[in-house]
């Protein structure tokens, strides 16, 4: 197929490169240059204007929030500037109501629209085996199912409306940051008795605990290692913010949401905000005055 991609982050730069190895012919932008010339060395075509992308089969866009999602996708002549026959697939994390304000705005040009964001790290990414949270026209998300085979390792399809994908989408973050938290509040007990973290770690993960998100992230706090991140603290705090927002839109209370968005605030307004967002659990180590 011929795709074309925009924003080449660390997420996107490795999925950009998935649907090369896959035979795509990809065309890419990213506001950084330098990251389009690297996928243009493995094939790509890196182009100057996000518009140069949005004549193919499908454009995908991979940005780090609703703000850069409404500017490429909205800035430059909106949902028309996309080919007759071209599919917009979000895979950005973003709020439930761009994503149904993107839905409107792409039905009132007749073109399609798929929402579907991953859940995944970089190493995923890279590897291929992200999963696919996918919602649009059953049609439409036949034509893309190529490309999130691409890119993934399974793809589910969730309702007809983009939107629901995005709410799918903020509530596992959500349901991530909990853990985290958990987590770092456990393993502050558990290391200022003078329990080895690892040892600790070893039995949750061999016992009740063995699911991917307690290895991932009780491995990185074991070992402290919060740097660099595979995924910002500030990036965090906006997908709690999301998931706050669309809760109140449904009149859902989610009190330890609330709790959780108020100590991720807590270490971002600490100049913390680069750091993996696992580095919560730095606060709880503080908070029993324990220090790295």
């Amino acid at each position: 197929m011929d795709v074309g991609f925009i924003g080449l982050g660390n997420m996107g730069s490795a999925m950009a490169r998935c649907l090369l190895k896959a035979g795509h012919r990809l065309t890419v932008y990213n506001r950084t240059r330098a990251r389009a010339n690297q996928l243009a060395a493995d094939g790509a075509v890196a182009v100057e204007r996000p518009a140069d992308v949005c004549h193919g089969d499908a454009v995908i866009t991979m940005l780090a929030d609703d703000r850069a999602v409404e500017h490429v996708v909205l800035g430059e002549g909106g949902a028309p500037a996309l080919g007759e026959n071209t599919a917009h697939i979000s895979m950005s994390t973003i709020s439930v109501a761009l994503s149904e304000h993107l839905a409107l705005e792409h039905a009132r040009a007749h073109r399609d629209y798929v929402a579907a964001p991953v859940f995944g790290r970089p190493d995923a990414a890279a590897a291929g085996k992200l999963f696919i949270i996918a919602a649009g026209a059953g049609e439409v998300m036949t034509r893309c199912q190529a490309l999130f085979d691409a890119m993934g390792q399974k793809t589910f399809a969730v309702d007809e409306k983009p939107s629901k994908a995005n709410l799918v989408k903020l509530s596992g973050n959500f349901l991530i940051t909990s853990v985290i938290d958990s987590l770092g509040e456990i393993f502050a007990l558990t290391r200022k008795s003078g329990i080895d973290p690892h040892r600790f770690l070893e039995i949750l993960t061999g016992t009740l605990f063995s699911a991917p998100v307690f290895r991932t992230y009780g491995g990185l706090i074991a070992d402290e290692h919060y740097e660099p991140a595979a995924f910002k603290m500030a990036l965090g705090l906006k997908d709690i913010r999301l998931a706050l927002a669309a809760a109140d839109a449904l009149l859902v209370p989610m009190p330890l949401a609330s709790q959780i968005h108020d100590r991720m605030l807590t270490v971002v307004a600490r100049g913390e905000g680069d750091t993996d967002w696992s580095a919560l659990a730095r606060l709880s180590a503080s908070n029993a005055g324990l220090h790295s």
